[in-house]
């Protein structure tokens, strides 16, 4: 897979130079002119551990949460002042892990988050399905959460004891999202599991809409490395049938596609916290995208305390982009979005998209990837079919290996992907 990435790589950035990131930071973050800041955070903490799952997490314990958020505080108060003033940003997301084992402080979280930016699109906050009470998500509410998206994976019974989950208890959950209205309720879903059928996915998803969501979000299955589930990914060929038809449903049914993986029945339902130009990220593992560079704090959470309570940033690695990587970065995330608008492209970096990957965007069209709408390209279900399909190298062959290697090593010298 690797050879994959590595190809695509040298040809868009049309260098062979990989990608390098080193143990190094600025210690004063530019993110000041920056337009389209979205912010992030990482809660890391949860009540038990799934095997699927890849992310930075640790089991819940009291005094460590309140000792990690004490700091966390700290690092959003080291960077937000290196901004006179408030800067106006997008959105801000809570990830984990499960935020909501945090509620009790998110306020504080926020308060301190406040002090330094202006948020103009909400906050978002990722949730478990046994967090979801009604005075759980009235808590949240109080705080200023107005998004939230639930981590089903799936209602299948057969599926949740794949994943080593127990079943959702769904009149539970349509119980209490009566009681505590947000703008956005998303509920995610694994897609791609084992003999998972159309009708799998179709109940799931007109589950979801039933019992109170007005987005859902379908994310492949990928078998990282470093985890412990047995799972085994679907075939090519069975995966994109299953995304075709259920693209097809979604569309059928009236339901906006508002990126590769996910679709509402409200106009103003969404949820992504990575369609971003530029964003700041807090808290272990998370990660920060400037126009020049990409940073990643440390993936130990005590690690991570020791060195906010040392007035350090707690990163781990850094990659200063060649300008050819940063646009292959740029284009790659937009295109999360199906859509990749050519003067967004040439605002950011000064060029015309066409001078820089004229020939790229047309085999897409003449492949049949990409079509040209009022001067945006958007993706065909081929097109979508094969993001996720690349997307599933550039995990395996990047992110996989950097995760893994920082999930042993808190501050690991240097990674070549």
């Amino acid at each position: 897979m690797s050879f994959v990435t590595d190809l695509t790589r040298a040809w868009l950035t049309r260098s062979t130079k990989p990608f390098i990131f080193k143990n190094e930071y600025d210690e004063k973050l530019s993110f000041t002119e920056l337009d389209g800041l979205g912010l992030y955070v990482h809660i890391p903490f949860c009540a038990q551990i799934c095997n699927f799952c890849p992310y930075c997490k640790v089991r819940f314990e009291n005094d460590l949460c309140d000792r990690y958020i004490d700091a966390l505080i700290r690092e959003i108060h080291m960077v937000g002042s290196m901004h006179p003033g408030k800067k106006k940003v997008t959105s801000l997301y809570f990830g984990g892990g499960t935020p909501a084992l945090a509620a009790d402080r998110l306020g504080d979280i926020i308060s301190a988050i406040n002090e330094h930016f202006e948020i103009t699109e909400g906050i978002g906050l990722e949730l478990h399905p046994d967090n979801v009470r009604a005075e759980v998500l009235q808590k949240l509410k109080e705080a200023g959460v107005t998004k939230i998206s639930i981590g089903i994976q799936s209602f299948q019974s057969k599926y949740q004891d794949i994943l080593g989950r127990k079943n959702v208890d769904k009149e539970s959950l349509k119980t209490a999202l009566s009681q505590v209205s947000f703008e956005t309720v998303s509920m995610d879903f694994i897609f791609a599991l084992p003999d998972q059928s159309y009708l799998d996915l179709k109940n799931d998803i007109d589950d979801a809409f039933d019992i109170g969501a007005n987005h859902v979000a379908i994310y492949p299955f990928i078998d990282f490395t470093f985890t412990s589930s047995k799972v085994k990914a679907m075939p090519k060929k069975e995966k994109r049938r299953l995304l075709d038809r259920i693209t097809d449903y979604c569309e059928e049914k009236g339901y906006k596609r508002d990126s590769i993986w996910t679709f509402s029945n409200a106009e103003n339902a969404r949820y992504s916290s990575m369609t971003r130009d530029n964003f700041l990220g807090f808290g272990c593992s998370a990660t920060t995208l400037l126009k020049d560079q990409f940073k990643i704090n440390t993936f130990n959470v005590e690690s991570y305390i020791s060195r906010i309570n040392e007035d350090k940033l707690p990163t781990s690695l850094t990659i200063r982009f060649t300008r050819r990587q940063r646009m292959v970065y740029f284009l790659f995330w937009t295109a999360y979005s199906t859509r990749v608008d050519p003067a967004g492209f040439e605002k950011f970096f000064g060029v015309p998209l066409k001078r820089m990957y004229g020939f790229e965007l047309w085999l897409a069209r003449m492949l049949g990837m990409v079509r040209m709408n009022n001067g945006i390209y958007e993706m065909t279900h081929k097109g979508a079919f094969y993001y996720h399909y690349y997307e599933n190298f550039y995990t395996l062959a990047y992110i996989d290996k950097m995760w893994g290697i920082m999930r042993k090593e808190a501050f690991p010298k240097r990674i070549e992907l």
